[in-house]
């Protein structure tokens, strides 16, 4: 067995905590090897942001996502203490501003403010201009593990390598952008002021008029474990049986 102490996040933990503990691991908040985020892909970032690092074995929820039978709890935990669940390691990004740093697994996105007030800003990709002056909701970044989320809801697409530059109501017309990972986005706002958002992170930081964010990837990295189970679409498909896009939707993204 690889992980023996592990730390247990989430809700309704009760309905995993004795499946962990008859497999001989340890339940622990201290020193612990393996964190299990039990619940959804808000669990999964919560876990990551509080204890970055460290290997994370997200699975979800039963009582609000019904799992296939390869993904049932005790198939999952199963693979685990045989050393059969896949690691996958994500690319995370850092977002720095007048000195204050975000980091983020899924994205980081720079918001308008005032509800009532667009946001007026203008892009910049490794130093050079890309979109002189924008008025809209939001521009943000995306990884490859987030262009399944907020990412998607904007641009109606997802994107396999790189980093995903997608615009938020946006006045103008103006190119979503799959940009190269190396690569640096900075963002300066002329009207504002603006929040910048790192995931689903409470911890928000304003940035002013004429205050300018850079992007880029972080040199850290996630360590996901079973990622392919948890974004499984047969239990997918159970979460939402009667909904044919969506069925629809995933079978193109498996292709």
């Amino acid at each position: 067995m690889k992980y023996k102490r592990i730390k247990l996040m989430g809700k309704n933990l009760e309905d995993i905590r004795l499946r962990i503990l008859e497999r001989g691991m340890e339940i622990t908040d201290h020193d612990f090897e393996l964190v299990i985020a039990h619940g959804g892909d808000g669990t999964l970032l919560w876990s990551e942001r509080d204890y970055p690092g460290i290997p994370k074995l997200p699975i979800r929820d039963a009582r609000t996502a019904p799992q296939c039978k390869n993904h049932s709890y005790d198939a999952v935990l199963d693979a685990l203490i045989k050393d059969e669940l896949e690691a996958a390691v994500l690319p995370k990004l850092e977002a720095v501003y007048n000195g204050q740093r975000m980091v983020a697994l899924n994205d980081i996105f720079v918001h308008n403010l005032e509800r009532a007030s667009a946001l007026r800003y203008q892009v910049l990709i490794d130093n050079e201009l890309y979109a002189n002056e924008i008025v809209g909701d939001s521009v943000g970044l995306a990884t490859v593990h987030g262009s399944t989320a907020y990412y998607r809801s904007i641009t109606h697409s997802v994107f396999r390598v790189g980093m995903g530059l997608a615009f938020s109501n946006s006045t103008e017309e103006i190119n979503h952008l799959v940009i190269s990972e190396n690569s640096e986005v900075a963002i300066r706002v002329f009207r504002g002021p603006a929040l910048m958002i790192a995931d689903n992170s409470p911890k928000m930081l304003e940035i002013p008029e004429h205050g300018e964010v850079v992007i880029r990837q972080a040199p850290e990295k996630a360590y996901i474990y079973g990622l392919k189970g948890f974004m499984c679409p047969e239990c997918r498909v159970l979460r939402h049986p009667n909904k044919l896009p969506f069925k629809i939707l995933i079978a193109n993204e498996q292709n």
